[in-house]
């Protein structure tokens, strides 16, 4: 805080020895560890956009572990977006809106943080974006943290090498060479944030994790991860999913396939040759199998066994933890390499098991996207709140709520469709087919008040609004987010311990091997 409080003096300084015609309104300033960081004030929210937590993994640091960014002299502008990650242009327009420009220069984060955020040490919320690790950036104009800093947190979103550059294997990368570079970033960004957050005015003893889909997935790895551990408090995935992580293997030759693609000689490429590919080729490849997405590669330090492993052995951190999702996450469905009409086909005797579960419903395809969404999600949320819950406090939810001018013709509240909810950009992120109601926006502002709740104390009640009790082995309860949150008891308990059995025994029926 001192280091702020010196700029801030400096700056004042200057302004108060200028000419009244020489003074502007001053630029929020902050002296990080790199150097000082020049942001903008917005509605009663300072923004440093762009701060680079690490060195640009480019050429000999392509496919390496996040290296130290030098230090700068001088004030660093840190009003404009930076760039996303590489990844196939277009490919986030779906998911959220426009991540920006593209570039493998992109180890960037994002703060927003209360104005005059004085000597106070606020709680601190990293963002960490979905797109099936492949895809997305946390400049994405949906993950903007403007809303909650008006609430009195501190706010990161941050970029992560995505697809071949961010999870990738090579017989020229050698046996034991790390594999997960996207995690290995998203832990080098907390590093930063334990580092440099008190100077924006954010606890770093208090940092709360949360993130949708690859990003709740990413939540479940930093638990899981031996290199994350100390660096956050808490967090919350939301849509996280029970698709199979690769193996080493697996992984090693999708890589070469990967070079193959690229026009290389496959498994003999060198280390020098891959370098040497333009990053744009490594994106749109048409071949299955250079695709990873959208699981990680279990086997290196970032992540030596996989999550449900690690869990199932109580090896994860024995943090608080909220998990849920959403009523349609099916729409997803294709992005993971899942056919709802085929999964049906590939349960052969166990669609007897099955049918029984949704009575009413005889077509395969629905059948199938009901099957697609508890298999992947509700049924994973289950078994991640009920092994976490043995480890510390976990609170489970099921979000059906769907905005109300979307309604008509609806089966349910799609995969991503509560981020808006949780962060409060409806009315500004410009990728919302149709306005908020007033219904939506009091269901949104309390479910933001559950996650800040959280964030502050590791409890997501708030007076005045329904009590949120833990989830466990013991009693199974769901906060049903709909139009008004309600608790439910049991909720699926009867279909989820089904489909969890059948998952236990049949463990590769979600995986397209």
């Amino acid at each position: 805080m001192r280091q702020r409080h010196r700029m801030a003096a400096l700056v004042a300084l200057l302004a108060l020895a200028a000419p009244a015609w020489a003074q502007v309104p001053a630029r929020p300033v902050v002296l990080t560890e790199a150097g000082a960081v020049a942001g903008s004030s917005e509605l009663g929210v300072e923004v440093f956009r762009g701060l680079p937590y690490a060195a640009p993994p480019v050429g000999d640091l392509r496919w390496r572990e996040p290296q130290p960014m030098p230090s700068w002299r001088g004030e660093r502008d840190a009003r404009l977006r930076a760039n996303a990650c590489m990844q196939k242009p277009g490919a986030s327009l779906e998911g959220g809106g426009d991540p920006g420009p593209l570039s493998e220069d992109c180890l960037t984060l994002n703060v927003w943080t209360p104005a005059g955020a004085g000597t106070a040490k606020r709680p601190v919320m990293v963002w960490i974006h979905g797109g099936a690790l492949v895809f997305g950036g946390g400049g994405v104009p949906l993950y903007d943290g403007a809303a909650l800093a008006r609430r009195d947190v501190v706010v990161v979103t941050i970029n992560y090498r995505l697809g071949a550059l961010g999870f990738f294997a090579h017989p020229a990368l050698g046996e034991r060479s790390a594999m997960n570079f996207g995690l290995l970033d998203q832990i080098a960004a907390l590093q930063w944030v334990q580092r440099n957050i008190e100077a924006f005015g954010g606890d770093p003893a208090n940092v709360t994790l949360f993130g949708e889909s690859a990003g709740a997935q990413s939540v479940l790895a930093l638990y899981a991860s031996p290199l994350a551990r100390g660096l956050f408090a808490r967090g919350i995935a939301q849509s996280a999913y029970g698709i199979p992580s690769h193996t080493r293997e697996k992984a090693r030759r999708a890589g070469i396939a990967v070079a193959a693609a690229t026009g290389l000689a496959g498994a003999d490429a060198s280390l020098a040759q891959l370098r040497a590919v333009a990053p744009e080729r490594f994106f749109g490849l048409s071949d299955p199998a250079t695709n990873l997405a959208p699981g990680f590669i279990v086997g290196d330090e970032a992540l030596p066994r996989t999550i449900l492993e690690t869990f199932q052995d109580k090896q994860q951190a024995p943090l608080p933890l909220v998990i849920g999702s959403n009523s349609d996450e099916a729409t997803v469905a294709t992005a993971f390499g899942l056919d709802p009409a085929k999964l049906i086909e590939r349960l052969r005797a166990g669609r007897v098991l099955v049918k029984p579960l949704y009575p009413g419903v005889d077509d395969n395809d629905a059948l199938g996207r009901y099957l697609v969404r508890d298999l992947a999600f509700t049924a994973f949320a289950r078994r991640i709140a009920y092994l976490q819950s043995k480890r510390a406090p976990t609170w489970r939810y099921y979000f059906s709520h769907v905005p109300e001018t979307q309604q008509a013709g609806a089966t349910g509240l799609g995969h991503g469709g509560e981020i808006a909810f949780v962060l409060g950009t409806a009315d500004t992120c410009g990728c919302m087919p149709a306005p908020f109601t007033a219904v939506d926006h009091a269901l949104a502002g309390q479910t933001a008040a559950y996650w800040l709740a959280f964030a502050r104390r590791g409890d997501p009640n708030v007076a005045g609004a329904p009590t949120w009790p833990a989830d466990s082995a013991r009693r199974a309860r769901v906060m049903e987010f709909a139009a008004q949150p309600v608790v439910r008891e049991g909720f699926m308990q009867r279909r989820l311990n089904v489909l969890i059995g059948l998952l236990k025994a049949a463990g590769g029926v979600l995986g397209p091997d």
